[in-house]
């Protein structure tokens, strides 16, 4: 018997190599080639112009039955889903360990198993009587959910064609399943791409909506093959700082609603709790005005947020060097930034450190809060609070130009809506929305006169 001849693919595209290379030839990534299964009878090339199944071909105007989308019952979770579970959709859901991703899921199924519908909750991490230990500090326990703790996909997928669909299957962890036709150990690159095939395909056929729990990696990635990313209809990640009790379920890639839609929650003794107006989790409460601080109004997918930017300006003694810090934000925006300052309005940051802090944990990366960045600096830098009930938002050019961004409208309702009384950004002087004063800054010299005449 010939012996079966090594294959490796790459963890990052999924192309196959017959030897290991350091970089890959299709995109080259370095280090993503790992070996694969051997070869075995089901994968051996036959002739593929016969034995096949004839498919049927529609037209694009054929008329199909509207797939109505299921709610998790949890208002955040449908906005982030782009209003609910599709029927046959596949959702892959990553996060760092203990950041609440088997908490929110376990509330999800409990509260489709009481509006009715059936909801199947697997773990392959632990045991039932653990889960079940979860539940109860959740209140949970008299939820009708149908649980187990299994690892083998045979023995998953036999269980369910022996029983209806369910309306929602979540598969915690995708990374602890196995196949016994495949070589490999769980969360092995094969063993995850053939586990999470044969669990789509069962979704894809049976009309349920399928979560699947992914590890990350130390860089935030999700852990096994990328192609994993592709096969599913929906990706998320679920984020948030330990140290803070609020958590963001961000919307990565949807096949079925827009992208880089979140869902915002709070975390408290009782489980994972709704927040349905997050400005209010990330702005200070302190009525004295304070120098270094602006608010900045963020745009997260079609949702506004409210957010602090906080700038400290320490000055050194000659010889020593100045430290950047950076939280929240991008520290080569913010270099970019001081050089701007210095080159187009005169102000000197060299001699000094510079310490710049978003309020909450919050991570931005929204380019408009250029401008929010640039007054939380130079408040700081001369020592003067912002005008009281304000907001700040546009993207800042090498120029020193304050450029358009988009929906300055909806940023401004939002700024109202929590009782703001101005905005600062370029724009039309009667942009103002919901009785908010417009007051706009086309150069950043104009904003540096702005703060330090105390307009």
């Amino acid at each position: 018997m010939a012996k079966p001849r090594r294959r490796y693919a790459c963890t990052a595209c999924g192309s196959l190599a017959q030897r290991w290379q350091g970089q890959c030839p299709d995109c080259g990534e370095w280090n993503t080639l790992a070996e694969e299964a051997p070869a075995t009878v089901f994968s051996a090339r036959h002739d593929l112009s016969s034995g096949g199944r004839a498919i049927t071909f529609a037209a694009m105007d054929t008329a199909d039955a509207a797939l109505l989308r299921r709610s998790t019952g949890l208002a955040e979770f449908d906005r982030a889903l782009g209003g609910g579970l599709v029927p046959g959709s596949a959702v892959l859901m990553g996060g760092d360990p203990g950041i609440g991703k088997s908490t929110l899921l376990l509330q999800a199924a409990a509260a489709v198993a009481k509006g009715g519908a059936s909801a199947i909750y697997i773990s392959g991490e632990e045991a039932a009587s653990q889960v079940r230990l979860r539940a109860a500090r959740l209140g949970l326990s008299d939820a009708p959910i149908s649980l187990a703790a299994a690892g083998s996909v045979r023995d998953i997928l036999t269980s369910l064609h022996a029983l209806p669909p369910p309306a929602l299957l979540v598969i915690d962890s995708i990374q602890t399943m196995h196949s016994d036709t495949i070589e490999g150990a769980p969360g092995t690159v094969s063993q995850v791409r053939g586990c999470a095939f044969e669990l789509i395909r069962y979704a894809k056929e049976s009309g349920a909506a399928l979560v699947l729990v992914g590890h990350v990696t130390k860089d935030g990635a999700i852990a096994g093959p990328r192609v994993l990313e592709h096969m599913v209809d929906v990706v998320m990640s679920f984020e948030g700082e330990r140290s803070h009790q609020y958590r963001i379920l961000r919307s990565l890639k949807n096949r079925f609603g827009p992208v880089d839609e979140i869902g915002v929650f709070a975390m408290e003794g009782a489980g994972l709790v709704e927040v349905a107006n997050p400005s209010t989790l990330f702005l200070t409460t302190s009525q004295e005005p304070v120098s270094g601080s602006a608010v900045f109004p963020a745009l997260e997918g079609t949702r506004p947020v409210l957010v602090e930017i906080q700038a400290l300006i320490v000055r050194l003694a000659s010889g020593a060097t100045p430290r950047r810090a950076v939280v929240g934000w991008d520290g080569g925006r913010l270099a970019m930034l001081l050089a701007v300052l210095e080159a187009r309005c005169g102000l000197n940051f060299a001699s000094a450190e510079v310490y710049l802090n978003v309020a909450g944990g919050y991570r931005l990366a929204d380019p408009a809060a250029d401008l929010a960045v640039a007054a939380a600096l130079v408040s700081a830098l001369a020592d003067k609070p912002l005008t009281s009930g304000a907001v700040w938002f546009g993207e800042v050019s090498l120029a020193g130009e304050v450029r358009s961004v988009a929906h300055a409208s909806l940023r401004l309702r939002e700024a109202a809506k929590l009782g703001f009384e101005s905005g600062h950004g370029p724009g039309d002087p009667s942009a103002g929305e919901g009785g908010l004063r417009f007051c706009p800054v086309h150069r950043l010299p104009n904003l540096v006169d702005r703060i330090m005449g105390g307009e």
